[in-house]
């Protein structure tokens, strides 16, 4: 079975329960061209001042910055994502079982699996993503819960969990966390969502990846390193 390097953002859309993923390629080491991008239909609805997702107006600086600034930004959200996290960050592989066996298999793959390969995203009881292989063979589809909103899980054709993303307490304000765990609960990345437009991602090793300014990826040099074409 190939093994999937994937690099997933929640970067949620939101308007009461109406979100969308940023969701970037998949690839693998066997040479997994790409995924499908996705268009994410949002129904139109009236929203009250108590159902605003809170965010903050942020200014983008990172490339008219100094090197040294740029450095105590890095070492900023490194200690907010590992040190001053309100989530969980590490699991040791019984914990995240105990927490998490429930979603290890999707016992309803059959039916999410049409779902999500005829493009539905949406239902009464979750959101869904799908993830294609050369844009016409699911390979993966991800499920957030509505009763369950904080977590994401992606599921392989057959209803294998991959990934989970646990989302801090603010979420789906901003700012907020979201932590990758892959299925014995080794943490594979770490993203700071400071808004919509700006996140700033940590590996599993607490190395700095980049910062995503919407559809951009800047390292610490301030040079692009990634696009998405789906932000």
């Amino acid at each position: 079975m190939k093994k999937f390097f994937v690099i997933l953002f929640a970067c949620l859309i939101c308007s009461g329960f109406n979100l969308a993923y940023a969701v970037e390629e998949i690839y693998s080491l066997d040479d997994v061209e790409h995924a499908n991008n996705l268009e994410v239909k949002q129904e139109e609805q009236k929203v009250t001042p108590s159902d605003k997702v809170l965010q903050l107006e942020v200014a983008f600086d990172w490339l008219d910055i100094s090197q040294e600034q740029k450095e105590d930004l890095i070492s900023d959200y490194k200690a907010k994502l590992f040190e001053n996290n309100t989530s969980k960050v590490y699991y040791t592989k019984d914990e995240f079982k105990k927490t998490f066996s429930d979603y290890f298999k999707d016992k309803d793959y059959k039916h999410h699996y049409m779902l999500t390969n005829n493009g539905v995203t949406e239902d009464e009881d979750a959101k869904y993503c799908a993830f294609f292989y050369k844009k016409n063979t699911l390979v993966m589809y991800a499920i957030q819960y509505k009763n369950n909103p904080k977590n994401a899980f992606y599921y392989t054709a057959f209803g294998k969990m991959y990934y989970t993303d646990v989302m801090s307490d603010e979420y789906p304000n901003f700012p907020y966390t979201s932590m990758q765990y892959d299925r014995k609960g080794r943490l594979k990345s770490a993203i700071y969502f400071v808004s919509k437009d700006i996140q700033y991602m940590f590996g599993p090793d607490k190395e700095f990846q980049g910062v995503w300014y919407k559809d951009k990826m800047y390292d610490k040099n301030g040079k692009t390193v990634l696009t998405r074409t789906n932000w």
